[in-house]
């Protein structure tokens, strides 16, 4: 049986993720922040808690999903920023993924074949220069080039790590004019997981499992 972590995993495609992965037959850990139900709980910017809270999980991790993230603050472009919320934007979007993968690596090195998924975003594209949402933009730009570094560190290992974009889904995040459903997004999501290999290993794919560029 796979066993999965997913993070952020009390609404949106987190939570759709679970259903979809449950019903695979998967062992699902589900992480939320405290007061959301989840399995286990932490910030996400908290690597102490983050760790702690890991060292309950007893026994192999397959798949870790890095799901949990923020569309940022209201005000955020280049010349009219809220440097608070972009701090809280990169410390949620880019510390928190990197945190819970290095507090997995234990239970992932018990797996056969482990895993590392991270969700980023079509918005992360450095071939797109519009600048709305410059805060989130850039986190998941930065969350792009710290998963390919961890690819490249994790490859010894025998751990793959990869990106994916969700593309725009039905969410708190995304708003009701998505193009996406999430259950439709996650099924796909959960047939790119589960088929990684080393051989995917630091490269950034959509929701459907077609490569694509960062």
């Amino acid at each position: 049986m796979t066993r999965v972590l997913v993070t952020g995993a009390n609404r949106g495609i987190g939570a759709a993720l679970c259903v979809v992965a449950a019903k695979a037959g998967a062992d699902v850990i589900r992480a939320t922040r405290p007061g959301r139900g989840g399995d286990i709980v932490f910030d996400v910017t908290d690597p102490e808690a983050v760790t702690e809270a890991v060292r309950q999980v007893a026994g192999p991790i397959d798949i870790v999903i890095n799901n949990a993230g923020i569309i940022g603050p209201d005000r955020q472009s280049t010349t009219d920023m809220d440097f608070g919320g972009m701090a809280e934007t990169f410390a949620v979007n880019v510390v928190g993924p990197l945190a819970v993968s290095n507090a997995c690596l234990a239970q992932l090195g018990q797996s056969s074949a482990p895993r590392i998924l991270t969700v980023s975003s079509q918005m992360a594209w450095m071939g797109y220069a519009k600048s709305d949402r410059i805060a989130y933009r850039a986190s998941k730009a930065a969350v792009n080039k710290v998963m390919q570094g961890l690819a490249t560190d994790l490859q010894p290992r025998g751990i793959a790590v990869a990106l994916v974009d969700p593309g725009w889904v039905r969410t708190d995040m995304g708003g009701a004019d998505a193009d996406l459903d999430p259950t439709e997004v996650a099924n796909g999501m959960w047939a790119l997981a589960t088929r990684l290999t080393l051989a995917d290993t630091g490269k950034f794919f959509k929701w459907n499992g077609t490569e694509r560029d960062f």
